[in-house]
């Protein structure tokens, strides 16, 4: 233990109450002996002044009086105080009274000298907390700082705290003029003498009542996570209502905002197009994560791209003993490269400017590297550009997956992961067909690997939808639209989408490789992992709510124009096949799908006639082969509208 605080504030405060610690017994002692005290027993009561001070000064340290904040002071400050003032005299009474049997000292005076004491430590904190709240300061900036009326939605532990701080804060910029709760047995009680209003649901009515008493809101505030149903419901209203609709950020980064006075005005957050998905964050298993991926070798392919470089990013926060990060372009693998010796400076990493087509290259680069752990993330996924150029979406998705594949099983990788996609199920687009050519190439090896002694390489599979946000993306041409005054092109009124985050969906990656331990190999044996992706989204509402998050008016400031669908979409995309039994796993966010699985000999000799007539540009071969593998698909046909899956 260190004799003095860590900080000066605390140094000065430490000094201040060792002094309070003497002068509490000389007005104590004054207190029960009145005048007699000048020149009353001086070497005695000089003796206990000395002591009693040097036991407080101990105490002090050892009770933690210094962890509190003046000006943050409290009744568990008090409390604080308390205890240390109390131990103070319990172990300077039996020390004094060792040493001079108490002599010359009534008794009384310990106990008039704990009330000093407390009252002489804990008057100046208190006294200085109401200089900063109530102070002639706080009239003055209040005066000077016009504050901005805000109803806030939700009465939980975010609203207690944003109140508070607006209280306390003399340089607030926000005035709580009400609050709108979860339940009506919260309505016309208070927080903080801020009334609850009404429940969420009436927000137009409580808007209404406000703005004919002259307290009309300038701001809504959502102050906890809700569903994204009832955000976008409140944006639209937000929207009518002309006010605009922020979020409180995580409570750390509110509080640094608001300690910062160059950045109090931006406390808030707005409403980002994650808060519009609303689905509540899954409850990962990060112990069984962090034990799949620490200390071991782990390689990356398409580590440059949207779910490649997340999947770098928390793997290499789970301190694997090596990490190779493989893409074919140079500038993105540049850029991951770059990020991940900037965060992890002492992580072992490799750089592998390869391309999963070329099947030398990747032996080469399994050979050097030998990982235990592979997640195949590299594909060609921007399916009209696949559409057009079948024969590149054909040689990176089906020939560049196999080649990973099997040379993962060759130089003894544990586990192969690859990164599959919604499009995969009942495919009418080349990058759909290719995805699902790889997902049964997995399958099949997983199921030839299980006879191998010892379990052999395990293959898993995850499917999940589209990523916001990701390159190629419809989010990015919404935003780029938007910069430039609109139209936001959208294909059909009626198409919808899958969406999660990236982060969300690399967490859950990991999450599902972590499932497969070889205890319940026989489980997931041949199956695929189908994250779940919440309901699909309507992307002329999300065109919708990209103009309103913009501060604009759909229709009216931003014009909407429906393009018609591209060669090989789909209206509604699937998750998994209606006819694919689901099983339940561990983690109720991950589901296995057992679609068809075919023999590996056969799928594999299959391949090498699409790889032959892929290399040598025979096109309509390939494609026929294609269609061969996956019977469902059929180059060219229309999908005017694919049958959503059951969501059983």
């Amino acid at each position: 233990m260190t004799i003095l605080p860590d900080n000066r504030r605390a140094v000065l405060a430490y000094l201040h109450d060792i002094a309070m610690a003497a002068l509490s017994f000389v007005i104590s002692l004054y207190l029960r002996i009145g005048n007699d005290l000048i020149g009353y027993r001086l070497r005695l009561t000089a003796t206990y002044i000395l002591a009693f001070t040097l036991i407080a000064a101990v105490v002090y340290r050892l009770t933690g009086l210094y962890r509190g904040i003046w000006r943050y002071a409290s009744l568990p400050d008090l409390y604080n105080i308390a205890r240390a003032v109390s131990l103070t005299i319990l172990v300077f009474l039996p020390l004094m009274f060792v040493l001079t049997r108490l002599e010359a000292l009534p008794r009384s005076t310990l106990l008039i000298n704990w009330f000093v004491l407390v009252a002489l430590l804990g008057g100046p904190r208190l006294t200085y907390r109401l200089f900063k709240d109530r102070g002639l300061d706080h009239v003055f900036e209040r005066a000077k700082h016009p504050t901005v009326p805000v109803l806030l939605i939700s009465a939980l532990e975010g609203a207690d705290t944003f109140i508070r701080e607006m209280m306390h804060n003399p340089r607030a910029v926000y005035r709580v003029v009400g609050v709108l709760g979860d339940s009506p047995s919260r309505v016309g009680r208070e927080i903080y003498r801020v009334p609850v209003l009404g429940t969420i649901d009436s927000l137009e009515e409580v808007v209404a009542s406000l703005d004919r008493r002259g307290r009309r809101p300038q701001k809504l505030i959502i102050t906890r996570n809700l569903p994204g149903e009832q955000v976008r419901k409140l944006l639209a209203q937000a929207d009518a209502l002309a006010i605009p609709l922020t979020r409180l950020p995580k409570l750390t980064d509110f509080q640094r905002n608001l300690d910062d006075p160059d950045r109090r005005e931006y406390a808030l957050e707005p409403i980002a197009l994650e808060d519009l998905l609303g689905r509540p964050q899954a409850v990962l298993d990060r112990a069984s994560m962090s034990a799949l991926i620490a200390g071991r070798r782990v390689l990356v392919t398409g580590a440059g791209g949207t779910i490649g470089a997340e999947l770098s990013r928390q793997i290499a926060a789970l301190s694997p003993s090596r990490l190779a990060l493989l893409d074919n372009s140079e500038f993105a693998l540049y850029g991951i490269d770059l990020e991940i010796r900037e965060r992890f400076p002492s992580l072992v990493r490799a750089t592998l400017l390869r391309d999963v087509r070329e099947r030398t290259q990747i032996e080469a680069a399994l050979a050097e590297e030998r990982p235990e752990i592979v997640f195949h993330a590299a594909a060609l996924k921007h399916l009209p550009m696949v559409e057009a150029n079948p024969i590149e979406g054909v040689l990176t998705n089906v020939v560049g997956s196999r080649n990973l594949a099997e040379a993962a099983r060759a130089f003894g990788a544990s586990r192969v992961v690859m990164i599959s996609t919604d499009k995969a199920v009942n495919p009418t687009s080349v990058m759909g067909a290719s995805k699902r050519v790889a997902e049964s190439l997995c399958q099949a090896l997983d199921l030839y690997e299980a006879r191998r002694a010892g379990g052999g390489t395990r293959y898993v599979t995850v499917r999940f939808g589209n990523v916001l946000g990701s390159t190629g993306s419809v989010v990015p041409l919404f935003q780029r639209q938007l910069a430039a005054g609109g139209p936001l092109t959208v294909t059909d009124p009626e198409v919808s989408r899958f969406f999660m985050t990236v982060r969300e969906a690399v967490e859950l990656v990991l999450q599902a490789a972590a499932l497969a331990p070889e205890a319940d190999a026989a489980d997931f044996r041949g199956k695929i992992c189908v994250l779940d992706m919440g309901e699909p989204v309507r992307i002329v509402d999300l065109a919708e709510q990209m103009i309103r998050l913009a501060g604009l008016r759909p229709r009216r400031d931003i014009a909407i124009e429906f393009v018609g669908l591209r060669p090989g979409e789909k209206l509604h995309e699937e998750l998994f096949h209606p006819d694919e039994p689901l099983l339940p796993t561990r983690h109720p966010a991950i589901r296995l799908a057992a679609p068809r699985t075919v023999d590996y000999g056969l799928l594999a000799r299959l391949i090498d006639e699409v790889e032959d007539a892929a290399r040598n540009r025979r096109e309509a071969r390939m494609l026929q082969l294609l269609e061969t593998l996956v019977p469902e698909y059929r180059h060219g046909t229309p999908a005017a509208g694919s049958a959503r899956a059951s969501r059983g």
